[in-house]
């Protein structure tokens, strides 16, 4: 049946011209999102030989199949990290040789940077073990906990993002949270140790800092307090805007954590559905009773702190 397949083009067309911001007509490639998860899936079988693959993996072949794989992931996130650098240095459009050589430059430095990234996620493996007494090995974590992969992908992404490069690191990222439910910006550092008990609805924000041996669960977030803004009204960009979690903090479910000058010290514990936008003294635990935040020193149990909610 013929459902007016012309005027609904002709409108579309119209929409195009009126409607800006929303249109890439006339303009350099995209990275393309299909590559990127690719690449990510690419990645997660050089982190976790063995692991990702259909078919097992005789060690006398390990070399080759490694070799071949980094191969191929040169060759794609090349082409991809070109378009992005060309899309930041609009004036370089014309230089296709120069993008491509710096790619190469970039993903190569990215590439050597995977057995130290490897290294951080055994640690994270161990963590995941030793803080759920549900788990029953390191396969079990590996294959079937969203952590490892969020975590993972968020590693790798980080590399990118401190190597200066744009939006790929962000892609890989909400390819893992919609994997997974867990939200990792690129930005956020994460110390060894990391752990994310379930998972689903934890964010973390981009400039948030996390020490060693942190624990969160499910429902956990990381955020800005506040948004500044210039003389335009427009939110500024760059600033420290999301919490330190320093070494052995753990955090329980549902508990949000605001504000770029918020510190959790070492070895403090935050109770499920605390809502904290001020920072605490090492080994605190922090609960509510009704609408009163309540700071107690967990080696001493001494009250520290007692307080109503402030407004902003």
């Amino acid at each position: 049946m013929n459902c007016g397949q012309q005027n609904i083009v002709d409108g579309l067309i119209s929409s195009y011209h009126e409607i800006g911001g929303i249109n890439r007509i006339d303009s350099a490639n995209l990275p393309s999102k299909r590559t990127i998860i690719s690449t990510c899936e690419g990645l997660l079988q050089l982190l976790f030989p063995g692991y990702h693959d259909e078919d097992s993996i005789p060690a006398e072949e390990l070399e080759m199949i490694t070799g071949e794989r980094i191969a191929t992931l040169v060759e794609t996130l090349e082409v991809e990290v070109a378009k992005v650098l060309r899309l930041r240095d609009s004036d370089t459009e014309d230089a296709g040789p120069i993008l491509r050589q710096q790619a190469n430059e970039l993903v190569c430095r990215f590439l050597a940077d995977l057995p130290e990234i490897r290294a951080l996620l055994q640690t994270d493996v161990e963590a995941a073990y030793e803080g759920d007494p549900a788990a029953k090995n390191f396969d079990e974590i590996i294959l079937a906990y969203p952590c490892i992969e969020a975590i993972a992908i968020q590693r790798c992404a980080h590399c990118l993002y401190e190597l200066d490069v744009p939006l790929i690191p962000r892609i890989m990222t909400e390819y893992a949270h919609s994997l997974t439910g867990i939200d990792i910006h690129p930005g956020a550092t994460i110390g060894s140790h990391f752990f994310i008990d379930h998972g689903t609805g934890v964010v973390i924000g981009e400039t948030c800092i996390i020490g060693n041996n942190v624990k969160l669960y499910h429902g956990v977030t990381l955020g800005a307090r506040n948004f500044p803004k210039d003389e335009n009204g427009r939110i500024v960009k760059g600033n420290k805007r999301h919490p330190n979690v320093e070494d052995k903090v753990v955090i329980y479910p549902h508990a949000t954590v605001l504000g770029g000058k918020t510190t959790l010290g070492e070895g403090s514990t935050i109770g499920a559905n605390v809502f904290l936008r001020e920072s605490i003294a090492p080994s605190s635990f922090v609960t509510t009773k009704g609408e009163e935040l309540i700071i107690y020193n967990k080696i001493t149990g001494e009250t520290i702190e007692q307080n109503s909610p402030k407004d902003d």
